[in-house]
């Protein structure tokens, strides 16, 4: 077995695997880059052909594991993608919205370089069209957890709930060679335990050899201060001040989390009455998929579905569909919660919202997930005075806040849990997804607290799975 290693190495971005075993050569996960220093790679040939390519299994729908499919479609992949059926559905929208934003920043891009009369350094193009995403799209095979899917009579893939967004999997690929099974286990993103919505990670047991993601591998999710009452305060600051609190918010599962949150501090009157908006299709879309697919929530959300007390309606909020409706918030005077993708603020309607509240004081700009190096995200979060914003410097004055503890993502202490449940303890583990530094630490915690045998992947790298 050969293990090829194509994307999120020593970095967060671009998750993408190639496992060969079984006589198939299997895909896992096809992500796009999103970091500046990065990105160049979602335009190059992809490093493996293919046309060569027996089979996909896909995670789940986050851009940085989904986001290159149709891409590698349009160049020539025409194989069955398996993922769960809740993740079919969040794909659809997640490829479709992608390409459209795409093209959009694209069209805009060449619109202002026309108009201030300066030529690019390099053209603009977008990666694919809707039109790639739909041929995509029919590739797609949706599956249940823990039914085992049956790739060819040597290899079968077992999806288990990540516990990460709706839909997630973790992937238990078992390999029948020379009279033996072997077992790989991808961990896709690993969610956290007793997190609303979702349900628990799924902690596996056997494994040969392990592909972990290790985001927050050097530290654990701060406690001390619940999410509602650090909501609370900074809502109410925010109010106090008459700004804008402005949220870049993932369109799947962190939009819904927020939701639930406003939902209960409006009930509870623990925020003045606020227009909150959610302003981003592909939110408002995702939002009704989570309503029909109650059985990957937990069972407070579906206890509150089924009494008809909806954790995503509540007095005040306002999903924003169109364009129109998007400009339109700009021109409201007081304060207004605006949530708006993308999570990182790489592209989508959030920017122009932080280039209408980035220079004014009374704002807040709040982040509730994760923000990887090289992103606008991160260089406002690390305290940037300015930063370009659709092609203009913008002085940083509001208040830049971030929500504690909010995360998609298990933390040290949830990935040892989730990891160290293995009996026996794997061959090897290879960390992933995860910055330089987080990957180091939680390879020195796993070599001297588990005693095992841990590896960091480079960048194309092929290992040899005995």
């Amino acid at each position: 077995m050969k293990l090829h290693f194509l994307g999120a190495n020593r970095q967060v971005t671009g998750s993408r695997y190639l496992l060969e075993a079984g006589g198939l050569r299997i895909m896992i996960d096809c992500g796009m880059f999103q970091e500046r220093q990065f990105q160049s790679r979602n335009w190059q040939t992809s490093p493996i052909d293919p046309a060569s390519i027996d089979v996909m299994l896909l995670t789940h729908a986050h851009l940085d594991h989904s986001g290159l499919i149709p891409r590698l479609v349009a160049q020539g992949m025409n194989r069955p993608i398996y993922t769960t059926t809740a993740s079919v559905d969040l794909v659809r929208l997640v490829l479709e919205d992608s390409a459209r934003i795409q093209n959009e920043d694209v069209a805009f891009k060449q619109k202002r370089h026309a108009r201030e009369q300066r030529r690019s350094h390099h053209a603009y193009e977008a990666l694919y069209s809707v039109e790639d995403a739909q041929q995509a799209l029919r590739l797609f095979r949706g599956v249940t957890y823990g039914k085992p899917v049956q790739l060819n009579d040597f290899v079968t893939a077992t999806f288990h709930d990540a516990g990460h967004i709706l839909g997630s999997a973790m992937l238990d690929v078992q390999v029948h060679e020379q009279g033996r099974v072997r077992r790989v286990v991808f961990s896709g993103d690993i969610g956290q335990w007793d997190t609303p919505l979702i349900q628990d990670p799924t902690l596996l047991r056997d494994a040969d050899y392990v592909v972990m993601e290790s985001t927050y591998g050097d530290r654990d999710h701060d406690s001390t201060q619940s999410i509602e009452d650090q909501l609370a305060t900074i809502v109410n600051a925010a109010q106090e001040r008459g700004g804008n609190v402005i949220i870049p918010t993932f369109a799947i599962e962190r939009a819904q989390e927020m939701l639930y949150y406003f939902s209960k501090l409006r009930t509870a009157k623990r925020i003045g009455p606020t227009m909150v908006f959610l302003d981003s299709p592909m939110a408002v879309d995702a939002t009704r998929l989570f309503a029909r697919n109650d059985e990957y929530l937990d069972d407070e959300a579906v206890n509150l579905l089924r009494q008809r007390q909806s954790p995503f309606r509540f007095e005040g909020l306002v999903m924003a569909r169109s364009r129109e409706q998007s400009k339109a918030i700009n021109h409201l005077r007081g304060s207004c919660i605006i949530m708006a993708g993308s999570g990182m603020a790489t592209g989508g309607r959030v920017k122009h919202h932080l280039l209408h509240n980035l220079g004014r004081e009374e704002a807040t700009i709040l982040f509730v997930g994760y923000q990887a190096r090289g992103t606008l995200g991160r260089e406002i979060l690390d305290g940037a005075s300015s930063v370009r914003v659709l092609g203009q410097q913008v002085q940083v004055r509001a208040k830049v806040s971030r929500l504690l503890g909010l995360s998609a993502h298990a933390d040290r202490k949830a990935l040892l849990r989730w990891v160290g449940n293995f009996s026996p303890k794997p061959k090897g583990v290879f960390l992933t997804h995860g910055e330089e530094t987080a990957s180091e630490a939680l390879a020195l915690t796993l070599r001297q607290e588990l005693s095992i045998n841990v590896e960091i992947p480079d960048y194309e790298q092929v290992v040899e799975l005995a």
